[in-house]
């Protein structure tokens, strides 16, 4: 294609986006933009991020420069969560997805929930304004169990329900370097709960983020927010950085409920990375946090009609810290060995219910040439974490009060070339005794096929397990009423048991990827999940009792029990395509099946959650000139009948401009193509109201200097 001509193609592509937005905006009555910083004007001006770049080829063997023009960008993007190695997309047997630093940014989101979105196979459902449900491949809920969530290398999940507390994980997206995302079990090198997937959040090296970053906004939902950081060097060789960030968002709708669940919290934290030597890195990073998270509840009650809505405050406040040191020998041998401390606490201010849990933690892993084309990797762990609980009274309790667990695990993996630049097969298991089931193994095998350098094609067989929660022993709740006879109200209650086996999966999976052109990109992955010994409970014959006031009522015992089982199959696809150098089209498509069977009477301790069949979304990033730039994504989330959810397209548009090298102004709108929509249903276990996700508009500005 002749440049007049790529011009031309260009020209138009940014007319038809300024359209677009125009119409979307007018639509909206209210909606405005946001993006990302343009190159300096000086044509002959290197970035500094781009002579990194150069640098580092410098440092590269001499056969690997030789490579740089063969292996592609999408395939080869790094990876390190697949194998604990680092590696790249192309080599990867499974079915990854990375989201880069320039995809954050472009995306407009403010949380990593609403980052998550962009994946394929990932279903994320806002519950109210400050609460998520995120998961993969299925199960979605409040605490979706069957998801392993890292931030640089500390897992984030609550033993207290096996799921994660989304409200409170939160990083300076500025200094994400990316995320990575493994759709399928992880266990084999992650362990117990990396049953569906694995989303790990890598941030920047402190050496990658010297100078300094502001910003600051506001906006109809965001009522303002403001982020500062700052990076330098110690002597020779140590990098730090420091940072400290606070928002408070409002409340959902419909604004005629008057739900009281804004979100406010502040958070601070640094990060040190040392090279006393060309061998070893040590990593030294902690934060802390305190806010306050809104909920609307609807919970049971003694008196007609038997249940109440109540506005309650959940004050949150907790902070880690982490401490790793890494040792490279040569390009195959290497070591690390890393330990964090965590610390959380949550109290629900009208309901009373109080969670303050410590964790402590310390995990080794050695990579090594076991022989000529086997590639090893082993290491072990160990985890302690300890609680106090304080129950809300009638509804949610937990017995004991308090508990410690011990967690201790090995793996083991090798890598088999079995013959060069062409098949690789990967073998491995992960051992594991808990406090809750004993003793787990989890293994895998994989195969990959690259029959040149721009695909690759893999297949996989994984079993993983999904260890029981302090709630399958522990819990005593209380549902709302079911019935109400002769005035008498009819409680469902579920009680934990000390019986409970882990969950598990056998998981076959295959996938193929290409980049047949340097402008075109696309993945495919199909799966087929079995599930066995999933949580469920079997309601038993009522009995009288009486509420903690004394009032009469029927109780429906159902003790938690390996009741249920299940499949899931589907597919995911992602594409990239590049129209011209300034415009890119990003699209994926997830379909998703899941059904459960039982025992006689047997039934979900929750609804099954939020698992739409189909979801679409597309990423249309481009320049309408050198200085102003445009994103625009529009999604749609298939209906569901179970709780009944009806399908939304969403849409949501980026527009920013870079007033100088240095200094961005953005504006974001949200949610434009209609005022409000719900996402979610209420949460049996903690008896939450969801409230609608509504249309919002929100600007800033950025100095980096």
């Amino acid at each position: 294609m002749s440049k007049a001509a790529t011009l031309s193609k260009c020209a138009a592509i940014s007319l038809s986006a300024f359209l677009i937005v125009s119409a979307s905006i007018v639509f909206a009555q209210d909606g405005l933009p946001d993006l990302e910083p343009a190159p300096p004007p000086n044509e002959n001006h290197v970035p500094e991020d781009e002579l990194g770049e150069i640098m580092d080829l410098v440092d590269k063997p001499i056969e690997s420069l030789t490579q740089q023009n063969v292996v592609v960008p999408a395939l080869d993007a790094e990876v390190s969560t697949v194998s604990r190695t680092e590696s790249t997309v192309g080599r990867s047997p499974a079915a990854v997805f990375v989201v880069t630093n320039e995809m954050i940014r472009r995306s407009g989101a403010r949380t990593i929930p609403d980052v998550l979105r962009l994946v394929p196979g990932v279903q994320v459902a806002q519950i109210d304004a400050n609460k998520w449900a995120v998961t993969i491949r299925g199960f979605n809920g409040r605490y979706a169990n069957k998801l392993l969530v890292q931030i640089d290398g500390r897992s984030v999940y609550t033993p207290l329900f096996a799921g994660v507390y989304w409200e409170v994980q939160d990083v300076v997206l500025e200094d994400v370097e990316r995320i990575e995302v493994i759709r399928g079990p992880g266990a084999v090198v992650w362990g117990a709960n990396a049953v569906n997937g694995v989303v790990n959040i890598i941030t920047k090296s402190a050496r990658d983020t010297q100078g300094s970053f502001v910003q600051a906004g506001s906006g109809t939902e965001e009522r303002g927010f403001s982020t500062a950081r700052t990076g330098g060097k110690i002597g020779r060789n140590a990098y730090y950085r420091v940072y400290g960030k606070w928002f408070e968002r409002d409340r959902g709708g419909p604004p005629s409920e008057d739900p009281q669940d804004e979100w406010r919290q502040g958070r601070a934290g640094f990060r040190v990375d040392w090279e006393p030597n060309t061998c070893d890195t040590l990593t030294f990073q902690g934060d802390v946090y305190d806010g306050t998270s809104g909920a609307q509840n609807r919970v049971p009650d003694s008196t007609s009609p038997f249940w109440a809505t109540i506005d309650d405050d959940l004050e949150v406040r907790g902070g880690n810290a982490l401490l790793r040191w890494s040792r490279t020998i040569d390009e195959e041998t290497d070591w690390a060995l890393q330990f964090y401390y965590d610390r959380t606490s949550r109290e629900a201010i009208v309901t009373d219910f109080l969670e303050d849990r410590d964790t402590i933690d310390l995990d080794f892993q050695h990579h090594f040439p076991l022989a000529e084309d086997h590639s090893f990797i082993w290491g072990f762990g160990y985890r302690n974490t300890k609680d106090a609980i304080r129950s809300a009274p009638f509804y949610l309790g937990f017995y004991p009060a308090k508990r410690a667990d011990d967690l201790f695990s090995y793996f083991v993996q090798d890598e088999i070339t079995l013959r060069e630049d062409l098949f690789y097969l990967t073998v491995g298991s992960k051992f594991e005794h808990n406090d809750y089931t004993g003793f787990e193994f989890q293994p895998t095998v994989r195969l990959l096929w690259t029959p040149d350098p721009r695909h690759s094609v893999w297949a996989a067989v994984s079993r993983a397990v999904r260890t029981p929660s302090r709630g399958e022993d522990d819990i005593e709740i209380t549902d709302l009423p079911v019935a109400v006879i002769g005035g008498v109200p009819v409680f469902p209650v579920f009680y934990g048991d000390r019986d409970f086996e882990s969950e598990s999966v056998l998981a076959y999976e295959a996938g193929i990827r290409g980049q047949p052109t340097d402008a075109f990109y696309w993945d495919v992955a199909v799966f087929f999940n079995q599930y066995e010994d999933l949580v469920g409970a079997i309601p038993q014959s009522a009995v009288p009792g009486l509420t903690p006031d004394g009032t009469p009522a029927l109780f429906v015992p159902g003790w938690v029990d390996n009741v249920l089982s299940g499949e899931t199959y589907g597919i995911e696809l992602a594409t990239t395509y590049e129209f011209c150098p300034q415009w890119r089209l990003q699209a994926a498509y997830t379909y998703l099946y899941l059904v459960l069977h039982g025992e006689p009477g047997a039934e979900p301790l929750a609804l099954p959650g939020v698992n739409p069949r189909n979801q679409f979304n597309l990423m249309l990033s481009g320049d309408l000139r050198r200085d102003l730039h445009i994103d625009l994504i529009g999604r749609y989330v298939d209906s569901q009948s179970e709780p009944f959810l009806p399908n939304y397209f969403a849409m949501d548009v980026r527009l920013s401009w870079q007033m100088a090298e240095d200094l961005e102004v953005f504006v974001v709108g949200r949610n434009l193509l209609d005022p409000g929509h719900y996402e979610y249903a209420r949460d049996a276990l903690t008896g939450v109201l969801a409230t609608e996700v509504q249309q919002e508009v929100y600007g800033g500005i950025t100095w980096r200097f």
